[in-house]
């Protein structure tokens, strides 16, 4: 193969004009490789099309199970082989889950898009008979595989890379985000209403994306157009469930919206943008569930402002070069003229006091077990000098506990929501040239501190964390890992925990005893550190090689702090966080919508589902969705993929409103494979502990 391309002559050549060719010679014949590598080249030569897929099939047939087998058939004087029973932990490049935030971002958003893009589109087709979206859905796929490449999601490559992988992010945001707004649409036209309360009444169908039933306070934003002479303020806002009864809603009015709009040379009407909030309480499983908006007047039309189209709950994430254009209108400097007792966040699982002279907590008091969470002052933006070693980009300085920055300034506190569904208050801190402006917000229902932060990160070679100190003691902390967990210590005492003084994991890290314990999740972080009483959230860094602009700019993120009785397991951590990521979706639904979508649809488009259906469930309240597709040789055939999370079995029994029900097994290539305990009536599946599930299911109706 080398002599037909004449690679052969042309590598001697290069040794050879170099003095090479001699050194290696003698050094592979001292070693005895060079006979071995000559064989090598002649079995190279001798491959054929026809021996080499024979010789790629005979690999990949091998299953687990044979691997697992640990030697089965081998010979008893087989020596015992060794067992590393542990992660294989890099002992360098720590900073890869840090670095280049905007691409940490972007692949977290485009995770959750994709999975619900995917979920939905496989909804829609098995309730309507549309086409799934296969070809769109593997172009998405594929750009965000690529942006996987080692030097892209790490931020680890020259800045004319980025450029491309945003774009590339962009693309699969846009393209994922109109194939869930058509899918959501098109389930929503084969939704039964009920009646509605009132006759201006304005549809409103809330999607749950995750497979467990659960509540929450959501958002929906809102472009108004009324007359001139009719205040948005003076519209009174009422929301209905399904069965016709009021429940509690608040608005929250954006002035700077009230923007003039001339419509048919009619300068009478004018356009603002509100935001309505109201618990959705008890949202099936993969499911929805119908809600009614009405209004104390009908000379006003509704719809989703034109900058959020898409049912898609975050904003999309800034550009590279985004920046704000001086230090002074940064973010509006809040007033902090308020009296101390003001500074406080409370429901009926939390209280938590804002310290009024830094901004940080100074109380987390957990409202149900009587306790307080915080050992000392919590969301200490703790700043240090970051060299980066001799590899900027890629490590943290192992010394750079030694290097502390001066802490954060207060610049100002403010309240922005003080409502009985959401209270939400404003801090701005800054870090030399940086500010950081956070919203601690607290909800209805809710035992999780949310921490929405927007920031204008203008430093060199700093790391950022965000610390909470914590009245408890543990000797492990567990971190999510890729459907699973993993548990390290506290107190590291061998070289190998020792160099784990940084560490990565998914959307959450949890740091218990055997009563209590804390929760910190995150929506797009994945740099985490802890001792026996403190848990640290990596924010950023930024270094300057390859890419002298690294981070540099405008970043939106938001982080969690979830105390809870018990361990991570029973406090249902894992679906607190996924519940922080992929949040319910409100979609605004109307006569317009129907008439769009029934011009596709290749079945009886005649409503055939129930004002609050359940698409999807499980049955097994440790088992997560990972995703529902189309089969890839059979289209008919829908594959659901599942793990378990607690490391327990579980009875996996789906339960679905359109009728699905499992087929068979199959593997990661979608073939069948036969059950490891068969169930005696064939509909409940038996799941291993951790294990990763592949189901062929098929709807019956």
């Amino acid at each position: 193969m080398f002599a037909k391309r004449g690679l052969l002559a042309k590598v001697s050549r290069l040794f050879a004009k170099r003095g090479l060719l001699a050194k290696v010679s003698r050094l592979f014949a001292k070693r005895g490789l060079l006979a071995k590598v000559a064989g090598c080249i002649e079995n190279l030569q001798a491959l054929t099309p026809t021996n080499l897929t024979q010789s790629v099939a005979s690999v990949a047939s091998v299953r687990g199970e044979e691997i697992k087998g640990g030697g089965k058939g081998q010979s008893q004087t087989t020596k015992e082989i060794p067992v590393w029973n542990d992660e294989l932990y890099l002992e360098f490049h720590r900073g890869c889950y840090t670095t280049h935030a905007d691409q940490k971002r972007y692949l977290r958003r485009c995770e959750g898009l994709l999975y619900q893009a995917e979920l939905f589109a496989a909804l829609k087709t098995i309730a309507t008979g549309q086409a799934y979206p296969k070809t769109e859905l593997e172009e998405a796929w594929k750009k965000v595989l690529f942006n996987q490449f080692h030097d892209i999601l790490p931020g680890t490559s020259i800045p004319e890379v980025f450029v491309d992988a945003n774009q590339a992010w962009q693309e699969v945001e846009q393209l994922t985000g109109e194939i869930l707004e058509e899918s959501l649409n098109a389930i929503a036209s084969k939704i039964t209403l009920p009646p509605p309360p009132k006759p201006n009444a304005q549809a409103i169908i809330v999607f749950n994306p995750l497979n467990w039933q659960h509540s929450e306070v959501i958002a929906v934003s809102l472009a108004v157009t009324l007359p001139v002479s009719l205040p948005v303020g003076s519209i009174e806002w009422e929301v209905y469930d399904c069965f016709g009864e009021k429940i509690v809603s608040q608005v929250k009015h954006d002035q700077a919206q009230h923007i003039q709009k001339h419509d048919n040379n009619n300068d009478n009407l004018y356009y603002s943008q509100i935001e309505l909030l109201f618990l959705a309480s008890n949202i099936p499983s993969v499911g929805y569930r119908v809600f009614w908006l009405c209004s104390n007047t009908e000379h006003l039309t509704i719809e989703l402002p034109p900058s959020n189209r898409f049912p898609i709950p975050h904003s999309r994430f800034p550009t590279p070069d985004s920046r704000l254009p001086t230090p002074d209108s940064r973010f509006p400097i809040p007033d902090s003229q308020l009296p101390i007792e003001d500074f406080v966040l409370e429901n009926q699982y939390l209280r938590v006091v804002v310290d009024r002279e830094t901004g940080e907590l100074s109380s987390v008091f957990d409202q149900v077990n009587q306790r307080e969470v915080l050992s000392g002052l919590g969301n200490q933006l703790q700043a240090f000098e970051d060299s980066g070693q001799y590899w900027d980009a890629w490590n943290i300085d192992p010394n750079y506990a030694d290097h502390p920055l001066p802490s954060t300034e207060l610049i100002g506190i403010e309240w922005i929501e003080t409502g009985v569904l959401r209270q939400r208050l404003r801090v701005v801190r800054q870090l030399m040239r940086s500010q950081f402006c956070q919203d601690y917000i607290l909800s209805a229902e809710s035992p999780v501190l949310k921490i929405a932060t927007t920031v204008d990160w203008q430093e060199r070679h700093v790391l950022v964390k965000a610390a909470f100190p914590l009245a408890i003691e543990a000797d492990y902390v567990s971190y999510e890992m890729p459907c699973g967990v993993i548990q390290r210590s506290t107190r590291p005492q061998t070289p190998a925990e020792q160099a784990k003084w940084e560490v990565p994991a998914l959307r959450w890290a949890d740091l218990s005893d055997q009563t209590y314990g804390v929760s910190l999740l995150n929506d797009c972080k994945y740099g985490y550190d802890a001792q026996a009483s403190q848990l640290r959230l990596t924010l950023l860094r930024s270094p300057t090689w390859p890419d002298p602009e690294a981070d540099q700019g405008i970043h939106q993120f938001t982080y969690a702090l979830y105390p809870h009785q018990g361990s991570w397991r029973s406090a249902d951590t894992v679906k607190l966080a996924y519940q922080l990521n992929l949040p319910l979706l409100g979609l605004l639904w109307s006569p317009a919508n129907s008439s769009v979508v029934s011009n596709n649809l290749s079945n009886n488009s005649q409503p055939s589902l129930p004002s609050t259906g359940q698409l999807l469930n499980l049955s097994a309240k440790t088992l997560i969705l990972m995703a529902l597709k189309q089969s890839e040789d059979i289209p008919d055939q829908w594959i659901l993929r599942c793990y378990e999370s607690h490391g327990e079995s579980a009875n996996l029994s789906l339960v679905s409103d359109l009728g699905l029900k499992v087929v068979h097994p199959v593997d990661l290539l979608e073939r069948p494979v036969s059950l490891s305990e068969p169930s005696s009536d064939g509909k409940v599946v038996k799941i291993e502990p951790w294990k990763i599930t592949s189901l062929a299911v098929k709807s019956i109706i």
